[in-house]
C-alpha cells in the first residue's frame, strides 16, 4: 500500500512539473514572440522614415532638375530666337542684293539693245556708202581690188620678186652657217666612246685543266651551261682562255657570271652549274640596276621610279647596229643639252629628252611594237613631262612639230654616224637569229629555243609532258621545214630538239 501512495505521488509530481515546465516554456515562447514584433514594428517604423527622407530627397533633385530644364529651355529659345532675327536680317540683305542685281540687269540690257541699234546703224550707214562709191566709181568692191592689185603687180612684181629671192638666199646661207657652228661646236665639246659591241666574251681560265673540267664527262658539264643560257662555249687550242658565243649579251652576261663563279668554286657538275647559272641571273638584275643609277647620277637627272630605274639599267645590255645603247642614249642627253644651249631651249629638259629617247629599246624585244612607240607608253606610264615623252615617240619622223624632238633627232644622228659607231652587218646578224628564235618557238610545247654557231644550228628544248619521242622527231622535221620556206641562208640549219625528263622526290 505504501508502494502504491508513493508511485501515485511520483505520478502527482511528474505531472505537476510536467505542468509547471509547460506554462515556464509557453510564458518563455510569449516572451520571445513580443520581443521580436518589437523588433519588426521598430524596423517598420525606421524603414517607413527611411523612405519618407528618400521620397522628400528625390522631390528635391526632381525639382531642381525641371528648374535646369527650364533654364536651358528658355536659354535654347533665346539662341533660336536670336538665330531666327540674324537669318531674317541675312534674307532681306539677300533680297536687297537681288533686287539690285535685277535693275543691273534691266539697264546692261537696255544699254545692250542701244549698242546693236548702233551697230545697225553703223553698218546700214557702211553699206550706203559703198554704194555711193560704186556709183560713183562706176565698179564693184571686187571689181575694185581686182584693178588695184593688178596695177600693184604690174608695177612691183619684179622689184618684189628679186627682194624675196634675196632675203631668202641671205636668210638660209645665214640658217646654215649657225646650224653648222651649233653642231660642229656640240661635237667637238662631247667626247664619248663609240666602239662597237661583239658577240663574243672571253672568259679567263687558271690552266688548260679546267677546260676538261668543264667540258665534263661525255660533255655534260658543257651541254648544261649551253642549255640554261643558250649561249656557246668555244673551247679551242687558245690558252688560258674560253669564248662565250652569243648574239644576247644579258645571255653572254649571265654565263660569264656563272663560269666565273663555277672556276673559283672548283666543283663543276650538273648540279652546280644550275645553282650557279641562278645566282648569276639574281646578280645580272642587281647590276642592271646598278648601271641604271650609275648612268641616271652621272647626268644629274633626279626623281625617277625605281622601276624606271631598272628598265634604263637594261640598256647597258641591248646594242644596235653593234652600238651599246645606254652609251649612246648617254651621247644623246649631252649633245642635246648642248645644242640646247645654242639655241636659247631649257638644257635640261633636253637632256632627259635626250637621254629616254631610245628607252623602248630595253623592252622591245619582248614586247609588240617599234621603240618609239613602246618608249612613248614606258614614259607615260611613269609620269614623266609631255616633251620628253615625244621626244622618244617622234625622234623618227621627218618633221617633228616640238623643238626638243627635233634637237633630239639631231643629236640621235650624230651620236649614230660617228665613224665605227655603228655596224650594219651586225644588226643584220642579229636580227636573223632573233628571227630564227621566233620561228622555232612558234610550236606547242616548247620551252626555250637558242640559235647558236652563227646560226647554224637551234636548239629546242620541249616540255617532257607535253612532246613525246615520237613527237619530238616529227617536231623538228616541222621546224626545219618551216624555216626553208620563211628564210633565206646560205648552208644549212641543223635542228635539235632536247626532251629531258626528270622527276624530283624528298625522303624526310
Amino acid at each position: 500500500m505504501s508502494e502504491i501512495t508513493s508511485i501515485i505521488g511520483i505520478l502527482i509530481g511528474i505531472a505537476v512539473g510536467a505542468g509547471i515546465g509547460y506554462f515556464v516554456r509557453k510564458q518563455t515562447a510569449q516572451a520571445k514572440a513580443n520581443s521580436v514584433e518589437a523588433k519588426a514594428e521598430k524596423m517598420m517604423a525606421e524603414a517607413k522614415q527611411k523612405e519618407q527622407e528618400i521620397v522628400l530627397q528625390a522631390k528635391e533633385k526632381s525639382m531642381k532638375i525641371i528648374e535646369e530644364a527650364k533654364k536651358e529651355e528658355n536659354n535654347r529659345r533665346s539662341e533660336i530666337t536670336q538665330t531666327q532675327r540674324r537669318l531674317e536680317q541675312r534674307e532681306n540683305m539677300f533680297d536687297k542684293k537681288l533686287m539690285e542685281f535685277e535693275d543691273k540687269k534691266t539697264h546692261l540690257q537696255e544699254k545692250v539693245e542701244e549698242v546693236q541699234k548702233i551697230k545697225e546703224k553703223i553698218e546700214n550707214l557702211r553699206v550706203q556708202t559703198a554704194e555711193k562709191l560704186e556709183q560713183v566709181a562706176q565698179l564693184s568692191t571686187e571689181e575694185a581690188k581686182e584693178v588695184l592689185f593688178k596695177k600693184i603687180e604690174t608695177e612691183s612684181s619684179e622689184a618684189l620678186y628679186s627682194r624675196l629671192l634675196k632675203v631668202e638666199h641671205d636668210d638660209s646661207e645665214k640658217y646654215d652657217i649657225k646650224a653648222r657652228e651649233i653642231i660642229i661646236n656640240s661635237i667637238q665639246r662631247c667626247a664619248s666612246d663609240h666602239s662597237s659591241e661583239t658577240t663574243s666574251t672571253a672568259v679567263t681560265i687558271p690552266s688548260d685543266e679546267m677546260k676538261g673540267r668543264i667540258i665534263g664527262k661525255d660533255g655534260r658539264n658543257i651541254k648544261t651551261i649551253e642549255k640554261m643560257t643558250g649561249c656557246e662555249l668555244v673551247i679551242d687550242d687558245t690558252p688560258g682562255v674560253i669564248l662565250i658565243s652569243g648574239f644576247s649579251p644579258i645571255r653572254r652576261r649571265v654565263c660569264q657570271l656563272a663560269l666565273e663563279k663555277l672556276i673559283k668554286d672548283g666543283r663543276i657538275q650538273p648540279a652546280r652549274i644550275e645553282e650557279f647559272i641562278l645566282e648569276a641571273k639574281k646578280e645580272l638584275a642587281l647590276d642592271i640596276k646598278k648601271a641604271g643609277e650609275e648612268v641616271l647620277y652621272k647626268l644629274a637627272i633626279t626623281g625617277i621610279d625605281p622601276k624606271l630605274v631598272s628598265i634604263v639599267g637594261r640598256l647597258k645590255y641591248r646594242t644596235s647596229y653593234g652600238q651599246n645603247i645606254i652609251n649612246h642614249s648617254t651621247e644623246v642627253a649631252q649633245l642635246s643639252a648642248l645644242i640646247a644651249e645654242e639655241l636659247g631651249v631649257d638644257p635640261v629638259m633636253a637632256r632627259k629628252a635626250g637621254f629616254f629617247h631610245d628607252i623602248g629599246k630595253s623592252v622591245d624585244q619582248e614586247t609588240q611594237g617599234g621603240h618609239p612607240e613602246i618608249g612613248e607608253t614606258i614614259l607615260k606610264k611613269f609620269g614623266l613631262h609631255e616633251e620628253i615623252q615625244l621626244a622618244a615617240g617622234h625622234h623618227h619622223d621627218d618633221k617633228p612639230e616640238r623643238i626638243i624632238t627635233q634637237i633630239v633627232k639631231a643629236a640621235d644622228a650624230i651620236s649614230g654616224s660617228r665613224v665605227g659607231a655603228r655596224r650594219d652587218s651586225y644588226e643584220q646578224y642579229v636580227l636573223r637569229l632573233e628571227e630564227l628564235e621566233k620561228t622555232a618557238s612558234s610550236f606547242e610545247g616548247i620551252d626555250k629555243v637558242y640559235a647558236i654557231q652563227a646560226g647554224r644550228e637551234v636548239r629546242v628544248f620541249v616540255r617532257s609532258e607535253q612532246i613525246d619521242d615520237y613527237a619530238a622527231y616529227n617536231l623538228a622535221k616541222d621546224i626545219a621545214r618551216k624555216i626553208e620556206n620563211e628564210h633565206q641562208y646560205p648552208g644549212e640549219i641543223k635542228v635539235n630538239v632536247i626532251r629531258e625528263s626528270r622527276v624530283a622526290e624528298y625522303a624526310r
